[in-house]
């Protein structure tokens, strides 16, 4: 009587131990499972932060000196964008669209290259191919503009003048407006705002 007396709570210890174990394996494995879980949620959380800020960080443009003009003395409008490449790759302009309308490319004139303007864009009267803008290029020199004939690429670091002649036939109603100006590239759409002018100075 007394082995069997004595046997009975070694069996019950040694049972004990046992589900401790076991219990214990179940706790570590869910655990192991969780961590193993969370570390490549965050790794796929980092990855798709790296990627989309290495690409927003690769093409980024300026808009500056939005204008659109409306000329009684021509009865024409036009309109100019100032394009500054600041990303760290080389971009192509796709389309310019005003007032929501894509610009027709044969009516529109550009100037690129490295430059920093001196004063505003100003309205250019009987504006064609070859006209000079009022782009400070060195002293005493300015900028000609070129009829634009397709797409328009623009390397890392350079500035871009657009002058569209008659967009989205702007009126004399449209002064004091407040209309939009979209650059379209591969990547994305650039957003600038500009008044309907009346132009006080033409460039030479």
């Amino acid at each position: 009587m007394a082995q069997k007396m004595s046997r009975a709570p070694l069996s019950k210890l040694s049972n004990r131990l046992f589900y401790s174990r076991a219990a214990l394996t179940v706790v570590v494995t869910s655990l192991i499972v969780l961590v193993i879980s969370v570390l490549l949620a965050g790794v796929v959380c980092y990855f798709a932060i790296n990627v989309t800020s290495t690409r927003q960080q690769e093409e980024n443009i300026v808009l500056t000196e939005g204008h659109v003009w409306y000329s009684s003395k021509e009865d024409a409008s036009q309109a100019a964008i100032m394009i500054t490449n600041v990303g760290g790759r080389d971009i192509v302009v796709q389309k310019v669209t005003v007032r929501g309308q894509t610009v027709d490319w044969s009516r529109s004139f550009y100037y690129k290259g490295n430059f920093t303007l001196t004063s505003h864009l100003k309205y250019i009267e009987n504006i064609a191919e070859g006209s000079f803008t009022q782009v400070e290029t060195g002293i005493g020199e300015y900028g000609r503009l070129s009829l634009v004939l397709g797409d328009l690429p623009l390397r890392s670091s350079e500035s871009m003048l657009v002058y569209v002649k008659n967009p989205d036939s702007i009126t004399i109603n449209d002064i004091s407006l407040t209309l939009s100006i979209d650059v379209y590239t591969m990547q994305a759409i650039y957003y600038k705002e500009a008044n309907v002018e009346t132009p006080i100075q033409t460039a030479p």
